[in-house]
């Protein structure tokens, strides 16, 4: 059966490169990856959605906050079973994955990334863990466009946009922005953005959100209402806006990569769940608007409906007292980033998309309320519109992504008459931001290991390179007590190199190597040829490059530095082979190339 498939699968495609062109089978396969991804998007959602209606029945409706200690941690107890005893395979961060596969892995994601979300974010979200679920869903998308490109046998390049394209549509289908979705696509995954590739992108970002139409019907995520219009006197409170949420933002990213350098201390998958899982059932049970992806109170603020919101927690505060409401909604910023914390490091599956959401969405309406009841200014702001302009400077900053933030907060709240209060407030965060903190929360760990690719051509093209590949290991090796005869017989006359490495026999440790031009005075003079060893000859190279350390970029910046052509390589303290300038540079010429004609 297997193999009448891969005959027909076969047959199809030996059809397609007689019929239809590279681009037009390209737009054709977006289409497709589109209708996919925004199926995994409404499947995502819909399990979430039973398992929170299952624990909202009515068995448990009358004593249900006092089991919102023991939901998450049951939730993430699950996540970590079904990773361990289903899926049987490490499931990552969406988002930081599928980065990780385009730089290193050139766009292959395996094929359990195309299901395994699926089986576990909605137990960490349905359970009420404090994350989202877009960045599962744009990791299901990706593994589906990845794995679709390789059944039809497409080229790295064009893997690459499809992974792009997949992203693209299941953002479409999880928020119905396609505009937002094609943005978020050029600019997370640092697509370049020409006809070729916005056409596929733009496809699989219609075909996404006519999916999420057709199964979830046109509901909006947030219910945003215009009622107070942007007047210019109004612009230096939302720069003062987008200042505090640059320092939220900082806040945000440093609470999330202290937290989770904290649980990477521990080994034991279920000694992190026993700790992260505790803490954020404390944290849900005293507040549970922390529960979940918190898209419900997101929706009380932007209708004004604060009531709502500081009323549902353990305390039963119900106050007039508007410093009291101010500092439970501080209190919800600075908690929702250390719940969501707890939830990624117990163990749990979820993306960051809703915590940004949920911050940026309050800390605007702290911010309006605060300028309103403080007699300061003479001045009265809308809190709703400074919740839904918040929401864009968080994203910016935390997520280093202004223009998605722009266009993602206008679509989906219809605030398109804010337009410039979201550029205000998106641009000043993400220049704030960035200069504290370099990478944004997705990339920050594959930048520190240099494995992130950007905007920035010459980069992006070093990072996509394989050191491995350009590593010659032909030289002929010589010992540090070789006699000088030796050398000329077993090495200069059969070589057609002009550098030896001079290697130690019994541990393989480079010591030093040999150059031709230093030979040559002395490789004549048989008197010497039993008197001069190696050892005597040779000379510490200008640099070393270390396999297991060094980027291509690490790697290209010390031949700058030294001038050299040649330089050894060494791979865990051994010595392993030589990387030629003339190779780099033709590596990397060729893969400019491939990816200029992306």
């Amino acid at each position: 059966m297997e193999g009448h498939t891969k005959t027909l699968l076969t047959k199809f495609l030996v059809w397609r490169l007689k019929h239809i062109p590279h681009k037009q089978f390209v737009n054709i396969v977006s289409a497709l990856i589109g209708l996919l991804a925004g199926l995994g998007a409404v499947t995502l959602k819909n399990l979430t959605h039973f398992i929170q209606k299952l624990l909202e029945g009515e068995f448990i409706k009358e004593i249900h906050q006092a089991f919102y200690f023991i939901f998450p941690i049951l939730g993430l107890l699950l996540t970590i079973l079904m990773i361990k005893y289903v899926i049987k395979k490490k499931v990552g961060h969406g988002i930081p994955t599928t980065l990780f596969a385009i730089s290193k892995l050139k766009g292959l994601i395996p094929r359990y990334q195309m299901w395994s979300s699926l089986l576990t974010a909605p137990l960490t979200v349905g359970f009420g863990g404090s994350v989202g679920l877009a960045g599962p869903t744009v990791a299901t998308g990706a593994a589906l466009g990845s794995n679709l490109s390789r059944i039809f046998h497409l080229n790295q390049t064009t893997r690459t946009l499809l992974i792009g394209a997949a992203a693209a549509g299941a953002m479409s289908s999880i928020f119905k922005a396609p505009i937002a979705a094609i943005v978020f696509a050029v600019e997370i995954f640092s697509l370049e953005l020409t006809m070729a590739s916005l056409i596929p992108i733009l496809t699989a970002s219609i075909m996404a959100v006519l999916t999420s139409y057709f199964f979830l019907g046109d509901d909006v995520l947030f219910h945003f209402q215009l009622q107070d219009k942007f007047g210019l006197n109004d612009v230096v409170f939302y720069i003062f806006l987008g200042v505090t949420s640059a320092v939220t933002s900082i806040y945000f990213s440093k609470i999330y990569f202290y937290i989770g350098d904290f649980f990477k201390r521990f080994a034991n998958p279920y000694k992190r769940l026993l700790i992260g899982g505790v803490l954020l059932g404390v944290l849900v049970f005293l507040i549970p608007p922390l529960f979940g992806e918190g898209y419900e109170t997101i929706n009380n603020i932007l209708r004004g409906n604060v009531m709502n919101v500081t009323t549902n927690n353990f305390f039963n505060s119900d106050s007039d007292n508007i410093w009291i409401i101010v500092a439970f909604l501080v209190g919800l910023v600075t908690f929702k980033v250390i719940a969501m914390s707890f939830t990624f490091g117990a163990g749990g599956v979820g993306g960051v998309f809703a915590p940004t959401l949920f911050t940026g969405s309050i800390s605007g309406y702290i911010v309006a309320i605060i300028i309103n009841y403080s007699n300061l200014f003479n001045h009265h702001l809308s809190s709703t519109n400074f919740a839904m302009v918040g929401m864009a400077g968080l994203m910016a900053g935390v997520l280093h992504a202004p223009l998605t933030a722009i266009f993602l907060i206008a679509e989906i709240t219809g605030g398109y008459e804010l337009f410039i209060p979201l550029m205000i407030v998106s641009s000043i965060p993400y220049l704030i931001t960035k200069s504290f903190i370099p990478h944004n929360i997705y990339a920050a760990e594959l930048a520190k290991r240099g494995e992130l690719i950007t905007h920035n051509k010459d980069q992006a093209v070093l990072t996509l390179m394989d050191l491995k590949t350009i590593v010659e290991t032909n030289f002929i090796e010589v010992y540090p007590e070789m006699k000088l005869k030796k050398i000329i017989k077993q090495a200069i006359i059969v070589s057609n190199r002009n550098i030896f490495p001079v290697i130690n026999k019994e541990t393989r440790e480079f010591e030093g190597i040999i150059l031709l031009d230093d030979l040559r005075p002395i490789m004549f003079n048989k008197s010497l040829y039993k008197v001069v060893i190696a050892r005597e000859l040779m000379k510490i190279p200008p640099a070393i490059i270390n396999l297991d350390e060094d980027k291509v970029t690490d790697v290209m910046k010390k031949f700058q530095d030294t001038g050299a052509w040649n330089l050894p390589v060494i791979k865990k303290g051994k010595y392993y082979g030589f990387v030629s300038k003339s190779k780099l540079l033709t590596a990397y010429r060729r893969k400019l190339i491939d990816f200029s004609n992306k």
